[in-house]
């Protein structure tokens, strides 16, 4: 059986690769907080371990996991969330993290590993797609540290003769969603039957279904190049004011959206659509998963949740 070793491995992504490499019939091993509440959501599976490590204690995993190959996907990341941005040090701490999950995958002898970036480290941008080659000019400090952990980490990952692959995620939404994110926040409202209120929202903008996201990260496990940057995100962008609207017309379409209630906040408006033709190419990824679909998906998921 082939091994996967997830780090958060309770949060949205980490939580649904888990399940896509069950699926597979990989051996999982999902590294989670020792204090984490939100362990249940892993369930019982005789090919899945729970490893209790905090991400400052990323050095003790080699004592802790059996050593053998595999893929190590790395999806822990502290201080995340509505204010991430506060402090550059609350960010710049995940950069030792990265390095210290390298140097543990090394020891416990991955073939392997597999970085979460951020569409954040490109920054605002107008570009039409964004893709690998695209500069990355980074302003807020979770985009930095983002940024500064992939160099380092592939750098040291090159030094311990282990194949480093770097995943900028753009935005994702699925069941376990972050409250505080807008697709979750505004299925909430809409749920409860609460107004909700927008932006113009006429910036171009590009959403993946969990799913999809996991077996994007699986896929570059198997069949990803070394050293290669990915983007992930669905390749197809829209308004966002498309994908607010399906929103309304799947949880409740006497809804009005209050689209335009808000003002864009200060600085430029991002346009932000992946390109994926490297990712594609290498690994055959190809979304599955319509907006549409993900989004009554996730909207049943919330509602039998009581969310």
């Amino acid at each position: 059986m082939k091994k996967a070793i997830i780090t958060g491995a309770t949060g949205m992504l980490g939580l649904t690769l888990a399940f896509e490499a069950l699926r597979k019939g990989d051996e999982v091993y999902a590294v989670i907080r020792p204090d984490s509440v939100r362990k249940g959501r892993l369930t019982e599976n005789e090919h899945l371990h729970i490893v209790p490590c905090d991400l400052a204690e990323m050095k003790n995993l080699p004592n802790l996991i059996p050593r053998g190959k595999g893929v190590f996907y790395h999806m822990g990341w502290a201080n995340t969330g509505r204010f991430r941005n506060r402090t550059e040090e609350g960010q710049n701490i995940n950069v030792a993290f990265e390095e210290d999950a390298v140097r543990a995958a090394a020891a416990i002898g991955c073939t392997k590993f597999i970085g979460a970036g951020s569409q954040a480290e490109y920054g605002p941008k107008e570009d039409m797609k964004i893709g690998p080659l695209t500069p990355a000019e980074p302003v807020e400090f979770y985009g930095m540290a983002k940024l500064k952990a992939m160099e380092k980490g592939k750098k040291l990952s090159e030094e311990l003769g282990m194949p480093f692959i770097w995943m900028r995620i753009f935005s994702t939404y699925g069941p376990y969603d972050k409250s505080t994110s807008m697709i979750a926040e505004s299925l909430g409202k809409l749920l409860r039957g609460e107004p909700t209120a927008f932006t113009p929202a006429t910036q171009i903008w590009d959403y993946l279904y969990s799913e999809d996201a996991a077996r994007a990260f699986y896929l570059a496990g198997e069949k990803g190049r070394s050293g290669a940057v990915y983007c992930v995100g669905s390749g197809c962008g829209r308004p966002l004011r498309e994908f607010i609207e399906i929103m309304c017309k799947t949880v409740d379409p006497k809804a009005v959206p209050g689209i335009g209630k808000k003002p864009f906040p200060p600085g430029k408006v991002r346009n932000l659509t992946a390109d994926i033709t490297s990712l594609t190419a290498d690994t055959g990824f190809v979304p599955q998963v319509s907006f549409e679909e993900g989004i009554a998906k996730t909207a049943a998921f919330m509602k039998n949740a009581g969310l």
